[in-house]
């Protein structure tokens, strides 16, 4: 498979891989300032729960070395103003909040006593989000692995291998994992309409990889349910509510309740930056609308009549009662999911505490 990052930081440069033109082309884009990168986020040039979150670090490390602010006072209001414009590039993926809150916090600090010193330790914590992502997905593929049968069928939705994180990938990278650790494993790769990550991405990733795998229309999860046999679902998420309802891409809510009318695991991949302990429930989620021409439109081809109504919301939230368990980087998360994602949080918080420990050695 070609070496590549979905987002890396190259001399005050944010480039991005543009997944809007996979599989066509393979074309980076260089930010040079954040709003750029909010722009970048909010088109889809990058997307994924975890890529956002990285993404929205390195561009507030775009806003502290582009500023030309002469004191620490100005520098901090430059960076507040930084920070609000990419928290409104998009609502849902919680991993953007907690990244910006990680880099507010980190360049708060009474310590950093000048203009340098905050610059870098904003480019300092923007590293850490990131490669601390590469590590928490490669071990939510091991934690995973006793969840996946020797030779199993598994259906995934959108896309969330190492395109929607910075590197290796999350309910896809539990099939990778499946697959480097010698099990037979065959991906059936729902399209996700409206922008096709699935048929596009995801697809795009797995031949890479020498996966085998087989394209769908996101309505034939049943069929093959029922006639040839699924193992198990596997689909990541934007945002965990504390009782685990989930927001992930649109129609992760059908393929719950479809795997489980035929008895299928359903499971939901989800690094512990996705949870969100905050809100109680599902419906405290915010749910991003996108344009109708999405919808209206393949490409630039028109697929419906003039002047017809459009909804699109981006996610949908799948009730807890459909998860049969949430995987994460400190381990397996099954109900309750009140007490089990909590301790998950807090031992994931541990591990990452002692990654840095020995790194800083």
């Amino acid at each position: 498979m070609t070496d590549y990052r979905t987002i890396e930081w190259r001399d005050a440069v944010v480039r991005m891989l543009d997944q809007r033109l996979i599989p066509q082309k393979t074309v980076y884009v260089d930010c040079a300032d954040y709003r750029e990168v909010a722009a970048a986020i909010k088109d889809m040039v990058i997307r994924g729960a975890p890529a956002i979150g990285a993404a929205a670090g390195y561009g507030m490390a775009l806003a502290a070395f582009r500023s030309r602010a002469a004191d620490l006072h100005s520098l901090r209001a430059e960076l507040a103003e930084a920070d609000t414009v990419l928290r409104a590039s998009r609502p849902t993926a919680v991993n953007l909040f907690w990244a910006l809150d990680r880099i507010k916090s980190r360049a708060a600090d009474s310590a950093l006593v000048s203009i340098e010193a905050v610059r870098a330790a904003i480019l300092d914590e923007a590293h850490a989000i990131a490669e601390e992502d590469v590590w928490t997905n490669k071990q939510l593929g091991l934690n995973a692995l006793p969840l996946v049968p020797d030779k199993a069928n598994i259906i995934h939705h959108c896309n969330t291998g190492a395109l929607a994180t910075v590197d290796y990938g999350t309910a896809l990278g539990i099939i990778r994992a499946a697959h480097e650790h010698g099990k037979k494993v065959h991906a059936f790769v729902d399209e996700t309409r409206p922008r096709l990550q699935g048929a596009r991405l995801t697809a795009w990733e797995l031949k890479q990889l020498g996966i085998p795998h087989t394209v769908i229309v996101d309505g034939a999860s049943g069929h093959f349910m029922r006639t040839i046999g699924i193992d198990l679902c596997t689909v990541g998420c934007d945002r965990v509510a504390a009782n685990g309802d989930t927001a992930n891409k649109i129609g992760t809510y059908n393929l719950a309740l479809v795997a489980r009318a035929h008895g299928v695991p359903f499971y939901v991949a989800a690094p512990t930056s996705t949870i969100d302990l905050n809100i109680p429930n599902g419906d405290a989620i915010k749910i991003e609308e996108r344009a109708a021409r999405e919808v209206t439109h393949v490409g630039n081809e028109q697929i419906t009549p003039d002047d017809v109504a459009v909804g699109n919301p981006a996610f949908d939230v799948t009730p807890a009662q459909y998860i049969t368990a949430i995987v994460t980087e400190a381990g397996v998360a099954y109900p309750p999911y009140e007490s089990s994602l909590r301790a998950m949080v807090e031992r994931a918080r541990a591990l990452h505490q002692s990654r840095r420990a020995e790194s800083a050695r």
